[in-house]
């Protein structure tokens, strides 16, 4: 979504400028990238500590998943946003995207869930 909404930035034209030249829109789309990035990190951290089977390391997958997921669909529906009333057109992509990672936020445990695990493991570990 944020590839596609970086490419759609330099071709699209408001007020006869590129959407890629308004300040405002730069920022979105750099907290996209830095919300994806910490996603991203997350999860590579949750991996790791299944991988070596470490203690919380169900916890951690539980907020990776939360977390991932939430920033996933954000991030999509900022680009459709960005994308204004093209976002909706199949032919851009991004709403295929934003209703995948709807689905994401169910699928596996919904993120409640995610958050009940989550809570548990830190209650169980302040006992």
């Amino acid at each position: 979504a944020l590839d596609k909404t970086l490419a759609y930035t330099k071709e699209r034209k408001a007020f006869g400028k590129r959407l890629d030249e308004f300040p405002a829109l730069l920022f979105r789309i750099a907290d996209m990238a830095i919300e994806l990035e910490a996603a991203r990190t997350f999860v590579w951290r949750a991996a790791a500590a299944l991988d070596r089977k470490d203690a919380d390391a169900t916890m951690l997958c539980a907020m990776a998943k939360r977390f991932g997921t939430d920033v996933g669909f954000e991030v999509a529906n900022q680009a459709l946003q960005l994308h204004g009333g093209y976002g909706y057109l199949s032919e851009y992509g991004i709403e295929k995207i934003v209703r995948d990672l709807r689905v994401h936020q169910i699928l596996e445990g919904t993120n409640e869930i995610m958050r009940l695990i989550v809570s548990r493991k830190l209650i169980e570990g302040a006992r």
